[in-house]
């Protein structure tokens, strides 16, 4: 996976002067946040669900071997076929020879972020193979030659007038000569393209939301149907997914829905939950002949028993995202991978390298609500500081910081001497500060650049409860 986030820093200070950027992300907080929030009022038992939905993932990840093994038995029987991708190189080049043997021209892709991780889409266009994306806001970011940015949202970056501009530029060889600006118009200008597409494909490429090992089941979970057209027209349907992915029993996979949903959209349940079942059986109406499951590791495995164990759980719900503070402010791009947010900032140097992508486990206030939202309970401050700890060890940390925290940690077992320091520093931040509040320090600039500080009043803790 090629990411640009050591580059994050530039990028996150860009998006902060992008006008347009930061109205769009204004949108989150009634957009997600508050429908989240209703959708949990709404079923008094969300809470338990979540417990429910832990240990259901827990339990997969724990017996992953076991239920992998399972749901490839269960393709198998169905009449489909399993195949295993160590990394990303090898998950492109098995679809891509599925899709050469198959005689393809044309491929119609449905919605999924494991084919955005190993970047199949380049891929198959360098073998000769048109690949569309059919999810809108997919298709959207795939003419302005973008990478989504967000999970489940992938163009909440843009304006209307943007998409406008992108669809006149670009639709023009369809027939489409007028500038549109009233959303109905945009959706049915993109629906009549994009027919032509679902018509056309030879193969359709889809993600997974869950795969069930008890009947070799792919779930498919979307709002715009055109996860059921990639699916059903093309006579060769391949899923590409992760191997994180599998669940036990169906009755499972019910669970995670009620709660997967419900985070990411706050909906009580989508437009379109799917369940895909092996090929086309005789009597069939419609359906594929050919069903292939790509099965993606690219570092999963690696990630089992170790620290970062409980990230396998992650649904792709989105809801961290929706509710960090540092995401809200930046939004995707300046994470500089497909996984943004404080779900990307434990994925990313996972699968990228710590090297590569250090400054997103540093890109959080440690707020909890990242954890406090997640359907699946998963402990991601506590997995963004074992990325602290790691770039310290590495001493990948500039050397001023790492001189600094030895600083603090020495004068931190010196009690006297810190009470003393102490009560000096807020001496003079007391000095700096109008109104009660320090907005600017002559050695402090990178952090009162983008904000203000309260000034200290009252002592110290120590001070207030000897008083008290």
């Amino acid at each position: 996976m090629e990411v640009t986030s050591n580059q994050f820093k530039q990028e996150a200070s860009k998006a902060l002067r992008n006008p347009v950027l930061q109205k769009a992300l204004g949108h989150i907080e009634e957009g997600f946040v508050e429908a989240r929030n209703q959708a949990a009022r709404r079923l008094p038992e969300f809470e338990q669900m979540r417990d429910r939905a832990r240990d259901i993932k827990a339990h997969a990840i724990d017996n992953l071997g076991f239920y992998l093994s399972q749901f490839e038995d269960q393709v198998i029987a169905q009449g489909g076929q399993v195949h295993w991708a160590a990394d990303a190189q090898e998950a492109r080049e098995i679809v891509a020879a599925i899709c050469l043997d198959q005689g393809a021209r044309n491929i119609a892709k449905s919605k999924s972020m494991v084919t955005e991780e190993i970047e199949l889409g380049p891929y198959l266009e360098a073998k000769g193979l048109a690949s569309v994306e059919t999810d809108l806001g997919e298709y959207i970011i795939q003419l302005r030659d973008e990478k989504p940015s967000h999970i489940i949202a992938p163009i909440i970056h843009l304006s209307k007038e943007q998409v406008s501009d992108t669809f006149y530029e670009h639709h023009q060889k369809h027939g489409y000569f007028d500038k549109l600006t009233e959303r109905s118009a945009l959706v049915k200008q993109a629906r009549s393209v994009l027919r032509k597409s679902f018509m056309n494909a030879d193969v359709g490429i889809t993600g997974a939301n869950f795969l069930v090992a008890e009947t070799g089941s792919v779930v498919l979970v979307t709002n715009e149907g055109n996860g059921d057209l990639v699916t059903t027209i093309p006579d060769t349907h391949i899923v590409v997914t992760g191997i994180e992915k599998v669940v036990p029993t169906m009755d499972d996979c019910h669970t995670l829905l009620r709660v997967l949903v419900r985070s990411a959209t706050g909906q009580d349940t989508t437009s379109y939950v799917s369940f895909f079942t092996g090929a086309k059986r005789p009597g069939d109406a419609a359906g594929p002949s050919n069903f292939h499951v790509v099965l993606v590791d690219n570092g999963r495995s690696d990630m089992v028993g170790g620290v970062n164990h409980d990230m396998l759980r992650c649904i792709r719900c989105g809801a961290c995202l929706n509710h960090c503070p540092v995401y809200a402010n930046i939004g995707g791009h300046a994470y500089g991978s497909v996984y943004p947010g404080p779900m990307g900032a434990v994925l990313t140097p996972q699968l990228a390298g710590v090297e590569q992508a250090i400054d997103l486990p540093n890109a959080s206030t440690f707020c909890g609500k990242c954890e406090e939202v997640c359907p699946v309970r998963i402990p991601l401050p506590s997995l963004m500081r074992h990325w602290r700890e790691e770039e310290f060890a590495r001493h990948l940390t500039p050397k001023p910081m790492r001189f600094g925290l030895g600083m603090w940690s020495w004068l931190g077992r010196q009690p006297a001497l810190y009470r003393v320091v102490l009560s000096m520093v807020q001496r003079v931040l007391g000095l700096f500060a109008k109104r009660g509040w320090v907005k600017h320090l002559p050695m402090g600039t990178s952090w009162t650049l983008y904000r203000d500080m309260k000034a200290p009043k009252g002592g110290s803790f120590q001070q207030q409860w000897r008083r008290r």
